[in-house]
């Protein structure tokens, strides 16, 4: 029969992720993350929804859990631009650790006030204190706009580096309020080690992997991504082992790594990203698997005040205190003060009580989940808008139905590069012959309407064409000016 049952397992495992893919779509409809409509298809094939999967088993959830978010922020440093990371990393850094700390207590204070003991309300307060801007970007990208690019960055380094605090002030809680870690120097010094042997190992392992993919030659193109699969779980694994924070290890390493020459880039960005897509939908989908929708009753009401207080004072208030000292706009300060929405990360912590032990650890999980969902659904439903009104976003670009790659062990100092052309383009209505493109950049492709033309010295670049050109780095500047800014990168 296990034959029988293992076949079982995966047909139901495919079945939810293809509904779980096929219905996140809603959420450009519904204003809400997409992952939040998975967790919904998660909940209804649980052991109270109308799949009647039964499934409770925390210890199993955690682990898997850790892995998907191993993934997840691995990619998060491969995909962020050390660039980006570097204006924005004192900014992001302190909301990732002084914002986080005031998050915890304001929320603590607030779980105090609403009648929790005092202890559970620190454990929750540090449980949903991480933000995830995955969430954000999701609601945005529905909407057809993306962030510019520092008020986008503040919100993605942040979450990048955040949740390692929210891990330490979660595990911290537990022990505490086990009565194994008091409150004191002790603990602080633990954090700190924690986070520098963190960031360490990640660089670490970050410049590690930079020299074995130089030096490597390996037969087939597909193991390069395996190897970087590989150095995101010696990433966490080994400064974990060090009592240094996993979490911030994988995502500082995926970033060094990444800011470094890396053969087949694109294929390997490609995986990590599929990767971390089947992570976050495989988690969402287990974790409402968890969830018993009856339990959730009882929490109701201190879950529904707890989650608007966490949007409307706790966030807000811990964000702006932060950023005082930092120059930015009041739009760009209150929108960020605004758009903490949470994801996959606390609902994985809330699991961390009930395997220790902690006394009504269900009871945490279940509250835990119902103020993720309505902090995510109160601030979700209004990014969009509120972006738009203060000015904060760019119309995201049309995408060309079309991709170019450079498949070569070589990381050239140049990318394919999609530009859409409209009427304000300086090149509309040039011929190919007359434009100025730069040595070292090539115009390799047009897209007109279904058909596909090669660059000839003649060819008229029209408006509504997507043309397609590699482009050094250091002459990217000039050709988005040329052309009128660029699209996602062909690869």
């Amino acid at each position: 029969m296990e034959p029988i049952a293992t076949a079982a397992l995966l047909a139901a495992a495919g079945a939810l992720l293809i509904a779980a893919a096929a219905t996140s779509t809603l959420s450009q409809r519904l204003g809400v993350p997409a992952l939040l409509v998975v967790l919904a298809v998660g909940m209804l094939a649980g052991s109270e929804g109308i799949g009647g999967i039964p499934f409770s088993d925390y210890a199993l959830a955690f682990r898997l859990g850790t892995i998907a978010l191993v993934l997840i922020l691995f990619d998060g440093g491969l995909g962020t631009p050390y660039a980006a990371f570097r204006s924005v990393a004192v900014r992001a850094g302190a909301l990732a650790s002084v914002g986080v700390l005031l998050t915890a207590a304001i929320t603590a204070g607030i779980g105090i006030a609403l009648g929790l003991s005092p202890a559970l309300a620190v454990l929750v307060g540090a449980v949903v204190s991480s933000t995830d801007a995955a969430a954000v970007f999701s609601v945005l990208r529905g909407s057809g706009m993306r962030l510019k690019e520092r008020t986008g960055a503040t919100l993605e380094v942040e979450s990048g580096l955040n949740d390692p605090m929210a891990i330490l002030l979660t595990v911290g809680a537990t022990e505490v309020m086990l009565g194994k870690q008091a409150l004191g120097l002790d603990l602080a010094l633990l954090a700190v080690r924690q986070l520098v042997l963190g960031a360490a190992g990640g660089v670490a392992v970050g410049l590690a992997g930079r020299f074995l993919l130089r030096v490597m030659v390996l037969p087939a193109a597909g193991l390069y991504a395996a190897v970087t699969v590989a150095l995101a779980f010696v990433a966490f694994g080994v400064p974990t082992l060090l009592d240094g924070s996993g979490f911030l290890a994988v995502y500082v390493a995926g970033l060094v790594l990444a800011g470094g020459p890396m053969p087949y880039r694109a294929g390997i960005r490609r995986v990590h990203d599929a990767l971390a897509w089947l992570a976050q939908l495989s988690m969402f989908l287990m974790l409402g698997l968890l969830v018993f929708p009856s339990r959730m009753l009882a929490v109701a009401p201190v879950g529904i005040l707890l989650g608007g207080a966490l949007a409307l004072v706790a966030r807000p208030v811990a964000v702006l205190a932060t950023m005082m000292p930092f120059r930015a706009p009041w739009r760009e300060r209150m929108f960020v003060a605004w758009v903490g929405l949470r994801g996959a990360v606390p609902i994985v912590l809330a699991a961390y009580p009930v395997l220790r032990g902690v006394a009504e650890g269900d009871a945490i999980f279940h509250l835990v989940f119902f103020v993720v969902l309505v902090n995510s659904i109160v601030p979700g439903a209004t990014v969009a808008r509120l972006a738009r009104r203060w000015q904060l976003t760019t119309r995201a670009p049309t995408s060309a139905p079309a991709s170019v790659e450079l498949v070569s062990l070589r990381d050239y100092p140049g990318e394919f590069v999609w530009y859409t052309i409209d009427r304000a383009s300086a090149v509309a209505g040039a011929s190919v012959h007359e434009l100025p493109l730069p040595d070292g950049c090539v115009l390799t492709l047009f897209l007109r309407d279904a058909a596909v033309l090669a660059p000839r010295g003649d060819t008229k670049v029209l408006p509504g064409d997507h043309v397609c050109v590699f482009v050094t780095h250091e002459d990217r500047p000039f050709l988005d000016l040329l052309f009128g800014g660029g699209d996602e990168d062909a690869e």
